[in-house]
C-alpha cells in the first residue's frame, strides 16, 4: 500500500513590535503590507497570517478575560464619541485594512504606566501571546514562517524545530539575535534584500 505525502500547511507568525522598530525604521522604507501578505503565501505557501500587536483602547471597556478580540468598528465609533487623537483612530483603521488583506490580529490592549516623576511610558509586550499561539497550534501547521528577530524567541523556535518542523525566519539581520541566526541557518531571510517587493509606494 503505498502512502500518501502529507500536505505542508505553512502558518506565518508577525511580531509587528520587532518588524517596526527592527525593521521599518531601521530599513529606511515603509513596508506594504498587502504585499507583504501576498509575498508570504507565494514563497511559503502560507495559508494564515497572525499579526500581534498593542493596541491602545483610550478608556474602551475590554478585558482579554472576555475571551473575545477586540471589536474594531465599535472602537472607532468609540473613538469618535470621546474625541479621541487622531493617531490613535489611524491605527484602528490600520489594523481593520490589515484584516481585510487577511491577517489574523492578535491585539493586545497597551498598558500605560506613570513614574513617581510623572513620566508616561506604554507597554504591550505581544511575546507571550506569540509563543502561547505557536505551540497551541503546532499540530496544525507542518512549516512555520516567524517574523522577528528578537533573541526571546530562540527557546520557542529550537522546540518548534525540534520536533520535526521547519521555520524560515524573516528580520533585519543586523538586528537578529545571534541565536536565531544560528538556529536560521540558510533558512533566514534578510528584510534589507525585500525593498523591491515589499516597498510601499505613495
Amino acid at each position: 500500500m503505498i502512502k500518501k505525502k502529507k500536505t505542508a500547511i505553512t502558518y506565518a507568525f508577525i511580531d509587528a513590535s520587532n518588524l517596526f522598530y527592527g525593521g521599518e525604521k531601521s530599513l529606511g522604507w515603509k513596508i506594504d503590507y498587502e504585499k507583504l501578505i501576498s509575498y508570504l503565501k507565494d514563497k511559503y505557501i502560507v495559508s494564515k497570517v497572525f499579526y500581534y500587536a498593542g493596541i491602545e483602547l483610550g478608556g474602551f471597556p475590554y478585558s482579554i478575560l472576555d475571551n473575545k478580540p477586540i471589536d474594531l468598528d465599535n472602537l472607532l465609533a468609540f473613538y469618535r464619541k470621546k474625541n479621541v487623537e487622531q493617531r490613535k483612530a489611524q491605527r484602528v483603521k490600520f489594523y481593520r485594512k490589515l484584516q481585510d488583506f487577511g491577517y489574523k490580529l492578535r491585539l493586545k490592549p497597551v498598558k500605560i504606566f506613570k513614574d513617581e516623576k510623572g513620566r508616561i511610558s506604554k507597554k504591550a509586550n505581544c511575546d507571550v501571546d506569540l509563543t502561547f499561539d505557536m505551540m497551541r497550534l503546532k499540530d496544525e501547521y507542518t512549516n512555520a514562517v516567524l517574523i522577528s528577530g528578537d533573541g526571546d524567541f530562540a527557546i520557542l523556535a529550537k522546540y518548534i524545530i525540534s520536533i520535526g518542523k521547519k521555520i524560515h525566519f524573516l528580520a533585519r539581520g543586523e538586528r537578529t539575535a545571534r541565536e536565531i541566526r544560528q538556529l536560521a541557518g540558510k533558512n533566514f531571510q534578510d528584510f534589507h534584500y525585500l525593498r523591491e517587493i515589499l516597498r510601499f509606494k505613495e
